[in-house]
């Protein structure tokens, strides 16, 4: 399989998804502490997962599943399944009395090798616990199975790694609830064939949705997910864009204060998406406050930072691209977080399903802190009668029409409470070059 690409326009021909499973369920149990942004339906969201991949099938995307992919290797390559034991050795744990734990990791030494590799996959995402307890009687235990961090969002493919024209990036998550999932997306992907140029390390952080190749620049998020220290170990990577314009998290203006909200503009990609060649979206109150140091390429692959001062709307307008303003209100329900197929071609989410899931959660935020988010709310309401009225929700806007751009719509209202999009679902792995 070719890997890489140098332009988010360019045609997609190869992606890597994870359909969730029972991991999620217990994110739901707690949406909060697992980074979800509100409850949703498990059943509806895993059945509009598989419409996503059914729909990048028809659009001629080759989908690379990644428990099935673990699963068909580990046929053909011993070496991936013994990489698989050897973190399952590590990560499943036994508590209890001495003698019953010896008795457990001795057992499970002995029968390791039995493991399949879907079961080996099953530790690695659930990462459990056996506790164990001693009772009278014969073989009446009462082990007790616990689970710690399961990586109930795995099904965010893209941030474990980011794709660029030599290979991929091996991201370090920010938050510890998903620190654990870039280390198992890695040793599947190379064993499909995946090429890493690099990992970033601690005290680095930075996820993939931070990232996005445009050619003869590419851009680069950091604020919450992706640090200082990650931006340099990038800029170390040897990449050969001739810029990368380093794009700071602004606060929304209408929250009080000079902190952004992380789940208002999480990564880059919730923000700011280039829909083709000098095309973008994205809500330009955002991207005007957002603070962006470029640097440019000199000898040696080094990367020197421009003295001058510069925003992302300013950036990109002065790199000729016309930009498909959001309202506030579709940004929100996730409109930036299309996945671009070709060069204005999108497959994008149909909005205005999501919208009354998002107001909701708006509404409810507002509630509870009416200071910082009262007028956050006020607008969003004011977004939504206007977009009733114009009946323009997004991806059917008309400076999408005129622009020139095909959509693939697709319902994602249930999935999307994990926040994110059809973007933060799918990692691609190659785009076909042009010219």
């Amino acid at each position: 399989m070719e890997i890489g690409a140098w332009a988010e326009w360019h045609p997609l021909t190869d992606v890597m998804v994870h359909r969730p499973g029972i991991e999620m369920f217990f994110g739901l149990l707690e949406p909060y502490s697992f980074l979800y942004e509100r409850t949703f339906s498990m059943d509806g969201a895993v059945d509009e997962h598989r419409a996503l991949e059914h729909a990048l099938v028809e659009e001629g995307v080759r989908v690379h599943r990644l428990k099935r992919t673990m699963v068909d290797r580990a046929r053909d390559d011993p070496a991936l399944v013994e990489r698989a034991r050897a973190s399952a050795l590590r990560l499943l744990r036994y508590d209890g009395p001495a003698p019953l734990v010896r008795r457990a990791r001795r057992a499970l030494r002995a029968n390791l090798a039995r493991f399949d590799a879907e079961s080996l996959f099953n530790i690695l995402l659930l990462h459990p616990s056996v506790l164990l307890a001693e009772s009278g009687g014969t073989r009446n235990d009462h082990p007790r199975v616990m689970l710690d961090l399961p990586l109930a969002n795995l099904y965010f493919l893209r941030d474990q790694q980011a794709l660029t024209h030599r290979g991929l990036i091996q991201a370090r998550m920010a938050k510890p609830q998903r620190r654990a999932e870039p280390e198992l997306t890695r040793a599947i992907l190379e064993f499909a064939g995946g090429h890493f140029l690099g990992r970033i390390r601690a005290p680095g952080t930075f996820e993939g949705g931070d990232f996005i190749p445009a050619g003869p620049f590419a851009l680069l998020g950091t604020g919450d997910r992706t640090n200082a220290r990650a931006v340099r170990q990038i800029l170390d990577l040897g990449l050969e864009h001739e810029e990368i314009a380093v794009v700071h998290q602004a606060a929304h203006p209408l929250i009080p204060g000079d902190t952004p909200d992380p789940m208002v503009n999480m990564h880059l990609d919730t923000y700011l998406n280039l829909a083709g060649e000098h095309l973008a979206v994205g809500l330009i109150p955002l991207l005007q406050r957002a603070r962006t140091e470029v640097y440019h390429r000199r000898s040696k692959g080094r990367f020197v930072r421009d003295p001058g001062p510069t925003n992302a709307y300013d950036y990109l307008k002065g790199k000729g691209f016309e930009i498909v303003p959001l309202t506030t209100l579709e940004q929100l329900s996730y409109a930036s977080n299309f996945l671009t197929l070709s060069d204005r071609k999108i497959l994008a989410i149909e909005v205005e399903r999501v919208i009354p899931r998002v107001l909701a959660t708006v509404e409810a935020s507002a509630l509870a802190q009416p200071d910082r988010y009262g007028a956050l709310h006020r607008q969003a309401l004011r977004d939504y009668a206007g977009l009733r009225q114009s009946d323009a929700f997004f991806p059917h806007k008309p400076e999408l029409s005129r622009a020139g751009v095909e959509i693939r719509p697709i319902l994602l209202e249930e999935i999307t409470g994990g926040y994110g999009g059809a973007h933060c679902m799918t990692a691609a792995l190659h785009r076909r070059p042009e010219g």
